[in-house]
C-alpha cells in the first residue's frame, strides 16, 4: 500500500457541493482507501491505498458524484510528492505567517504558463514562483486582496487547487503521525 494526500476543489464552499467529512471518509473507504484522516471541511485527506494516484483521483470523483450528485476535482498526490512540493517552497520565511503563504497544486505541469501576465497582476508586496507542478504565492496583504491569486489557473493553463501553508503544514503533521504508527 502507498500513502496519499487527496486535495478536493470546490467542496463545502459558499454552501455549494456539500460533502460532510464522514461522507467523504465513507466514499474513500468505498474505493479501497484505508487509514483515512481528514482535515477541515474543504476536503483534505491522508490515507493509504493499493491503487495508483490517477485511478484514485477518478474513482473518488466518480464515487462522490454517485453519492452526492456532483463530481469535484480531486487531486491525489503520493505522500512523497507532497513532501517534495513542501521542500520546494522558495519562501521559507512565509512559514512564520502561514496564512499569507499559499500553494497551488497543479494537476499537471504548466506547459506554457503566462508568467508575464501574473507579473502584471502582482502587487508590490507579493512574491511568486512556479516550481514543476506547484505555484507558490506569498501575499502579505492577504489572498483576498490579491489580483494575481484570482488568475492563477487561467495564467498557468492547467486546473489547480490551492491551500495555505497552515493547512499544508497540518497535513504534513498528519502524515508524520501516520508514519510513526
Amino acid at each position: 500500500m502507498s500513502s496519499y494526500v487527496a486535495l478536493f476543489r470546490g467542496i463545502n464552499v459558499g454552501g455549494k457541493n456539500i460533502l460532510p467529512m464522514q461522507d467523504l471518509r465513507d466514499v474513500l473507504a468505498s474505493v479501497g482507501c484505508e487509514n483515512i484522516q481528514t482535515y477541515i471541511q474543504s476536503g483534505n485527506s491522508v490515507f493509504s491505498a493499493s491503487a495508483t494516484a490517477d485511478s484514485l483521483s477518478s474513482d473518488i470523483s466518480d464515487a462522490i458524484e454517485h453519492r452526492c450528485g456532483f463530481a469535484p476535482q480531486v487531486l491525489v498526490l503520493t505522500v512523497d510528492r507532497f513532501k517534495v512540493i513542501m521542500a520546494a517552497n522558495p519562501f521559507p520565511a512565509g512559514g512564520e505567517t502561514p496564512q499569507f503563504l499559499h500553494v497551488w497544486f497543479l494537476t499537471e505541469a504548466a506547459v506554457e504558463p503566462d508568467l508575464d501576465a501574473l507579473k502584471d497582476l502582482q502587487s508590490d508586496s507579493e512574491q511568486f514562483a512556479l516550481h514543476d507542478d506547484a505555484f507558490f504565492l506569498l501575499a502579505p496583504d492577504g489572498i483576498g486582496r490579491s489580483k494575481l491569486a484570482a488568475k492563477v489557473d487561467r495564467c498557468l493553463g492547467v486546473p489547480t487547487t490551492a491551500r495555505n501553508w497552515r493547512t499544508i503544514s497540518k497535513l504534513r503533521e498528519i502524515i508524520d503521525e501516520s508514519d510513526s504508527h
